[in-house]
This record gives C-alpha cells, structure tokens and sequence, in this order.
C-alpha cells in the first residue's frame, strides 16, 4: 500500500510541530457507567494532558463511545470524578455529525478558530474608526490597535487562512472545493470539514472517535503524521493497527468492564497484555492451589472440636477472597466451514476500455484490467476517484456507458458495502435479520454458531437491532453478506466500526477464503494482510501492483 502512495507521489505528508500547553490536564477517577441493568464500566481512572497520545481500544458495545462523551462533558458519569482547570479547552470530534448548510468548506473550517476571528472583527472595527476620526481621538485608537494586532500575530492570525487551505489539502480536498456550499458535500466529506475545523481551534485537550472513518488511505497518512507531532493531550478511538502505531504513546483497553493502561505503540499493548495474563494465570493458579488445601483442611478437621478454632480461621477468609480473574481474548473464531463454492471460470471479471459516470461526470475512463481467478485484490484510491463505481460496475448495479465488461461463468457473487449495516431492519432480533438472506435456512447450518462467530453469543442472538451499537450492526451485515458460499466476495470498507478483535477474525477468514475477494479499504494493515494485488485508481488511471 505504502509502495502504491509512494508511486503517486505522497510520501511527503505534510509536518508541523504544534505548540504545546504545559498545564492544562484532565484527571479522571473511578469513573462508573451503566444502562439499565448492563454496566459497561466500572472504576475507570486516567489522566490526559501534554504529550499524552492515548488510543482507547475495546470490543464494540464495552463503552469507548460512552467513554470519551463523557470525559468531553456530554454525559453524566454514574459515579467518580473528573477534574480539569476550568479554561482548559476539550476539542471533540464525534463519529457522526448533523448535516450543515450555509457556508462554503473554508468558511466553516475558519469559524473554528475563534479567538483570531473575534481579533480579526476588532482589527476591521478599529481600523474603520481610525478613518473617521479625529486627531485628538486617534492617539487611544492606535493604541488599542496596536495591541489588538500584537495578539493576533502571537496566534498566527495573519497565517490562519493558509493554515486551513493546508488542512483541507491534507484530508482530500482539492482547491476548487474550498469554496463549495457545504450543504452540497455527503455526510463523509462533512465529517471532514468538521476535523480541520477542530484543529484549527488547537484545544488542550483532542478526543477523536474513530476519525479515519471517512478517509481514504492517503488522507490517512496525512492524519497519522500530523497528530504524531501534536503535542497538547490526545485521546482517540481506532482500529487501525497502523495507524494507532503511528501516534499513540500510551493504551487504553477497556475489557470486561474494567479500563487497564499500558505504555507504548501498539506492538508493545501486544507483548505487555499477554505477559499481564500469564501472570494473572500464574497468580490465578497459585491462588487456586491455596484454596483447594484450605478447603481439603477444613473438610478434613471440620468435625474435630480440637480443630474448630483453626477450621474457623480459615473459613472466614475464605469466604471474604476475592478470586483473581483472568482477563479473557472473546476474539471470534473461524471455528466453521462453508460449504465449498462451485469452480468459477479462471477470468472472474475483464474490463476492456470502460468509461462510466454519473449524469454529465464521468468518472472512469479507459479502464482496462482483468481479475482472475484466486486473487486477493485491494482497491485503493483517493475519495472520489472512483473506488465504489469500480465496486458498483463489478456487481452489475452500474452500467459502463462505453467499453465492455466480461463476468466469467459460475461466478456467484456476494458483496457488503456501508450502507448495508443501515438498512437492517431496526425491529427484527439478530437471529432473525439472519433469516432474511435468501436459502440461509435451507443451508443446513447451525445459524446460531454461525452467530457465535461474529461475537453474537447466547442471548445476544435475540436482542433488537435498534440496541446494537454501530460496530456491532455492522458485524451483523458482515454475517448476512458472508453466510452463503461464493467465489467472488466484494467488501467495501468492511472494517469501518469494527473493533480489532472483529477485524482480526476477518482477515483470518479472509486468508483461508481460496476463491476471489476485491476489498475496498482505508485500513493498510488489514489490506497489507489479507491483499497481494493493487488497483491503485486516481482520478481515472489506474496502476495495477501484485
């Protein structure tokens, strides 16, 4: 993937060293949140200030979400306490926003810097007094002028303008898009309007939640590099392994109710949690051994009056112990088998010069390439450039407007993209959106082991699709795309809203899935693990790498 944006170009991202404040920290202890009878987490303690760069991990539905809303002030905790000086400033950027409309991208972005634009107003004020008055009122006028513009160079207000241009160039934008209404964007590219929007208000404290969501994998990169170098408190969600390794410093894992804290990349979260549960294994087993001899001593010596005191010393302890739990990887296994797809023909899918568009855009020009059977395809791209109408040409729900299309013989053909996990029906349980795919019944398989497999365990199989959390609706369309047996399996952006433990059982599915996959994606790590090819589309060319 990386080989893919150096070809293009873009392996110089753009860097800045951002200032740093060296008081401003947020101290929260044994923070408590429960819904009705489900307690998502119980005693969370951490501190967030300068040069902390925290990534917030956790299976979907443990409370990350929860979490941040309420270390930014837009929940209440059950219990605990948080405290923070009261002009520190918390920037946060949520995973969905509500449309706006009525001002052009570069406007909206700027309104996030307030203190220049109230500086900027005040310039424009003075400066028009100081036409119209008076000698003797002019020396206050400059005065007060003078200061007002000493602030404003002292936050970069004169470099402001260019510093949003290069924010927006940075997350996809292109120059003639500064300008457009931003009632005219999708919900995606709003989303990133809304994150220069909030660096450019430089709070003390930035909470993210999952904010490569709408990112394609060079506005990733972009990203990646320029929080590396933030150097005011940082704490964001995300499951995308790279990405957390190029900016985190620290991890936070929320499992089983309880927050634990390591130092470090990802790679050393890795290492520190498995020697943390072989130890607990240890201490759990020493525990144990403990505790069958005191309780071999007590039902020995139980009966003995001699020994009453000392079977009775042993007793209370042994009722107040607190057991050592073993915290536990609930990691989905590919622990079932499909029933083996027919053969398909060797060319799965050809294009031969195809052009294809939207009304008087065309899109995709001169496209030429040929899929064959067994290949393992990543199509990377900007936003934009044509990712999803190559997906939407593929299965059929597009027509070319010139050039040819094969699809080979017996090719049967299965895809997910987002919008899938919108559509599920908010009334049926889990089980029975399941039933809603076609034949799934008649497949011969246990549909609630099949269940299992995507984290949807006992009870959890009849719960409403309206409570599951986004990640979890998300896995549950995963499963009505994956439940039948094909050859050609299309996923768009699958991993968005997933949490690791998720993705990693996908790409183990992935890698032992021997027929054709194509996989639009923003994850590199994932697409570096399950892809050997590249479709590299950039504004209608294509480079192909394998």
């Amino acid at each position: 993937i990386r080989d893919a944006q150096e070809s293009r170009g873009l392996g110089d991202v753009y860097k800045r060293q951002l200032g740093c404040s060296l008081t401003h920290v947020l101290t929260a202890s044994g923070l408590t949140k429960s819904f009705g009878p489900r307690t998502l987490f119980t005693n969370v303690s951490l501190q967030l200030g300068p040069s902390r760069r925290i990534a917030l991990i956790g299976s979907n539905g443990t409370g990350k979400t929860t979490l941040l809303e309420i270390l930014a002030g837009l929940q209440e905790t059950d219990a605990g306490e948080i405290h923070k000086q009261q002009e520190m400033k918390i920037g946060y950027l949520p995973q969905e926003l509500k449309a706006s409309k009525g001002k052009n991208v570069l406007e909206e972005v700027l309104s996030g810097s307030a203190d220049t634009n109230q500086l900027a107003t005040q310039l424009k004020r003075l400066s028009s007094e100081l036409e119209k008055a008076s000698v003797e009122n002019k020396s206050e006028l400059i005065s007060e002028f003078g200061e007002a513009q000493s602030r404003f160079e002292q936050i970069g207000g004169y470099a402001i303008e260019a510093e949003a241009h290069r924010l927006l160039s940075g997350l996809g934008f292109k120059t003639h898009d500064h300008n457009r209404d931003i009632g005219e964007l999708s919900g995606g590219w709003q989303m990133r309007v809304a994150l220069p929007r909030l660096l450019l208000t430089k709070p003390d404290l930035l909470v993210l939640d999952e904010p490569t969501n709408h990112l394609d994998v060079d506005s990733v990169a972009w990203l990646e590099t320029y929080l590396g170098k933030w150097n005011n408190g940082l704490l964001f969600v995300s499951h995308d392994r790279d990405f957390i390794d190029g900016i985190a410093n620290r991890i936070i894992e929320i499992s089983g109710g309880r927050a634990t804290e390591y130092t470090g990349s990802f790679g050393d979260f890795v290492v520190a949690r498995e020697e943390r549960i072989e130890y607990q294994k240890s201490l759990a087993s020493q525990q144990a051994k403990e505790i069958a001899g005191t309780e071999k001593f007590i039902e020995r010596f139980r009966y003995k009056a001699s020994k009453a005191k000392q079977v009775q010393s042993r007793v209370k302890p042994l009722e107040k112990l607190e057991k050592i739990e073993i915290e536990t990887e609930e990691n989905a296994k590919t622990n079932f088998n499909f029933p083996e797809p027919r053969r398909s023909s060797r060319i799965v899918v050809e294009f031969e010069e195809v052009q294809a568009g939207y009304e008087n855009q065309m899109i995709l020009e001169d496209l030429s390439f040929t899929i064959e059977r067994g290949r393992n395809v990543a199509v990377i791209g900007p936003n934009g450039a044509g990712k999803t109408t190559l997906v939407r040409l593929i299965t059929g729900e597009l027509e070319q407007t010139r050039g040819k299309i094969f699809r080979g013989k017996n090719v049967d053909m299965s895809w997910f993209d987002q919008l899938q996990a919108e559509i599920l029906d908010p009334k049926k349980t889990v089980l029975g959106e399941l039933r809603t795919v076609p034949q799934v019944d008649e497949s011969g398989r246990n549909l609630r082991t099949y269940l299992a497999s995507f984290g949807f365990r006992g009870d959890s199989v009849d719960s409403l699709v309206s409570d599951l959390s986004g990640g979890e609706q998300t896995r549950l369309a995963l499963a009505k795309a994956l439940c039948m047996p094909v050859n050609l399996l299309i996923l768009d952006e699958p991993t968005n809203n997933l949490d690791l433990k998720t993705i990693l059982w996908l790409e183990e599915f992935l890698l032992k899935f021997k027929n054709t996959d194509i996989v639009v994606s923003h994850n590199r790590h994932f697409l570096d693990t399950v892809c050997t090819n590249i479709v590299d589309i950039d504004f209608q060319k294509i480079q192909l790498f394998t």
